[in-house]
């Protein structure tokens, strides 16, 4: 998962429907009754149209998000009659999944999705499918080079961290001396570092409150409830909690319970459905958590549809989609949670 920064072409703000509304227009197979587009031609032809066969490569789903990202891209596909997809095994071996690519492309697929295990490593693929005339959608983490895709979609790393911040500042913005912890993903990965700098520009919005740990864990259930049982140790008082992955939340949440505590709150991230039923219930620590949706998979389906037909996007004046597509890190609360619930995953 990776954040775009200077290449940030819309923001979205519902991601539980990733970008449904804006692409309607490009996304289904039922007839219409939209206005046409401001240049007097509908932005894309509801109806079934060209066969398009896309091609989809993405990393190893040994991550419960990376699963919904591979059940989003097939469930997605199924709804056209019009798309072919033809679909690798996933990989995290950067030089096996850039053999995956380039026999998508020697099939000549028309169009390509790929979420790269490693952006910059695949670089290079990337550019050699373009040049062969077989447009990319790079989906999540980004190649090094905006000439390796057409299109890039995916998450706000940042906007994560900032709008777990300020959900938290909110809470805690009438007590004095509020003290918040964080539990980070892998220190390794840039997309971690920047949910941590969203997190901390947030705090600063609140004098009042002060961070007062870090840990990182290792996005596993395992590592979750160790680490979570360590900073437990450490800070035997808190207000808050930020965990930057629902995954690792569910140890997180063993070790809580196992310690006994429920003396604060927490925000979770990415929106697990174990996650939405704990927020439901409300009757624990959870009380949050920040999208970072894998819906964008289906998303990335209706761009490379688009592409393969040559439309444009519903909703947009423009003929051709957009080059970048950065969704909305929206916060889900039992406010909302039912609204989110179906786009929850396992």
């Amino acid at each position: 998962m990776s954040h775009l920064t200077s290449r940030r072409g819309l923001l979205f703000g519902a991601a539980a429907v990733s970008t449904g509304a804006l692409l309607a227009g490009c996304t289904s197979n039922e007839s219409s009754d939209d206005e046409p587009a401001a240049n007097d031609q509908p932005a894309a032809d509801d109806q079934p149209g060209k066969q398009v066969t896309i091609g989809f490569a993405g990393p190893q789903a040994d991550h419960g998000w990376l699963n919904a990202i591979n059940d989003n891209a097939k469930s997605r596909a199924e709804r056209y009659s019009d798309v072919t997809l033809e679909i690798t095994e996933g990989s995290n071996d950067t030089a096996a999944q850039i053999g995956q690519i380039e026999t998508l492309i020697n099939k000549k697929v028309d169009v390509l999705v790929v979420l790269p295990a490693d952006g910059k490593a695949l670089t290079q693929v990337g550019l050699q499918a373009m040049r062969a005339d077989i447009p990319v959608v790079n989906l999540d983490r980004i190649f090094n080079s905006p000439q390796a895709y057409r299109c890039w979609i995916g998450g706000d790393n940042y906007g994560m961290g900032l709008n777990a911040g300020t959900y938290i500042g909110e809470k805690l913005k009438g007590q004095s001396n509020a003290r918040v912890i964080e539990l980070a993903g892998l220190d390794n990965l840039e997309l971690t570092q920047q949910r941590t700098q969203g997190f901390d520009d947030a705090l600063k919005n609140y004098p009042n409150i002060r961070k007062v740990a870090r840990q990182a864990a290792e996005f596993t259930v395992e590592s979750g409830q160790s680490k979570m049982a360590q900073l437990l140790q450490a800070q035997p008082d808190f207000d808050a909690l930020w965990n930057h992955d629902d995954d690792q939340g569910v140890g997180a949440l063993r070790a809580i319970e196992q310690a006994g505590r429920d003396d604060f709150l927490m925000v979770g991230g990415a929106g697990a459905l174990s996650a939405f039923e704990a927020i439901k219930q409300d009757d624990g620590v959870l009380k949050a958590t920040v999208l970072y949706p894998p819906t964008m998979a289906a998303s990335a389906i209706d761009l490379a549809r688009a592409l393969g037909q040559g439309k444009g996007v519903g909703g947009l004046a423009e003929f051709e989609i957009p080059a970048s597509l950065t969704l909305y890190s929206a916060v889900v609360d039992k406010t909302n949670v039912d609204q989110y619930m179906s786009t929850g995953f396992k």
